[in-house]
């Protein structure tokens, strides 16, 4: 089977694979696949029978290659077929199975297959749009009062300015993300998931009109203070990719994160705010705003039998 690197390139030729896929994991945003392939985990394709096949490869930890599950509009996806590809491919795991797809077979037909570890660093957020947008009830008044004393700093003495992004104005957005990464310390070798982060959003705001991306960014005297930047899922749930803001600025965040429901998931019924990567501080403040439910993300493993087949 040959695999081709992905790349910005191929978004256009790849977007119609994407358009009725209904799996919801915010891993088969096709604007994350594309971005997040970096020099450490690299992704490709390639397309056989009407199905995108897509794996990622490590080139420092090979036990990390996997497949991600085929994308196709006609052909239906079984366990079978599944380690037929695996085996074929040379990938011994999927990662990110939704398990609203493993719901679809018996647990024992499935471990016929493979075995089943939940990836819980990988469990996706789940939001109402209208919840988001509106902050109703005594759930959100944290949120509400934090926003409010924004509003009185800042948005109220005329100090605010929301703009939707496009190529005229990344570079504000690529300059507000090397300061902020100066203050999280995006370091490769000490944090490793947000200088693959920063590798991800530079490659988007770089390639802002190309992979149809919608965001906006908040400016604040001037200077561009925060952004949100989002993606289509499903026909009703986007994903909010990226969401930066100065940490030192009270209530920018809970602005920020209010603007991005209203503006970029209007005619979307769900939000998708991704995992938590198991890092406490970010699961509490996922958890603050009241997820809907959760999409649990799975790891299936080849069989050794089916190995050897």
């Amino acid at each position: 089977m040959k695999f081709t690197p992905l790349s910005v390139n191929d978004y256009h030729s790849l977007k119609g694979f994407f358009q009725n896929q209904q799996y919801r994991l915010s891993s088969y945003s096709l604007l994350s696949l594309i971005v997040w392939s970096t020099q450490k985990l690299q992704t490709y394709y390639s397309i056989e029978n009407d199905t995108l096949i897509i794996g990622n490869k490590s080139l420092s930890r090979h036990e990390n290659n996997h497949l991600v599950l085929p994308i196709s509009p006609t052909e239906n996806i079984t366990l079978e077929y599944l380690a037929l590809l695996a085996k074929k491919s040379g990938f011994a795991h999927y990662w990110f199975v939704p398990e609203d797809f493993l719901l679809q077979f018996e647990r024992k037909e499935i471990e016929t297959y493979f075995t089943i570890i939940e990836q819980t660093e990988f469990d996706d957020y789940i939001y109402l749009s209208e919840d988001l947008m509106h902050l109703k009830g005594n759930k959100y008044i944290r949120q509400r009062n934090l926003i409010h004393q924004f509003h009185n700093k800042f948005v109220q003495k005329g100090k605010v300015e929301v703009e939707m992004i496009n190529h005229t104005n990344t570079l504000p957005c690529l300059n507000f993300l090397q300061k902020w990464c100066e203050i999280r310390d995006c370091n490769l070798e000490e944090n490793e998931n947000l200088a693959c982060e920063k590798i991800a959003t530079v490659t988007t705001l770089n390639n802002f009109d190309a992979l149809e991306a919608k965001g906006l960014l908040i400016r604040i005297n001037g200077e561009v203070s925060a952004f949100g930047i989002s993606s289509r899922l499903t026909e009703s749930m986007g994903v909010l990719n990226f969401e930066k803001a100065y940490p030192d600025i009270k209530g920018l965040y809970q602005f920020l994160d209010n603007e991005c429901a209203k503006r970029l998931f209007a005619g979307y019924k769900y939000i998708n705010k991704e995992s938590d990567m198991n890092l406490p501080n970010l699961a509490q403040s996922k958890k603050s705003y009241n997820p809907v439910t959760m999409i649990k993300s799975y790891c299936l493993t080849l069989r050794q039998q089916y190995k050897l087949l």
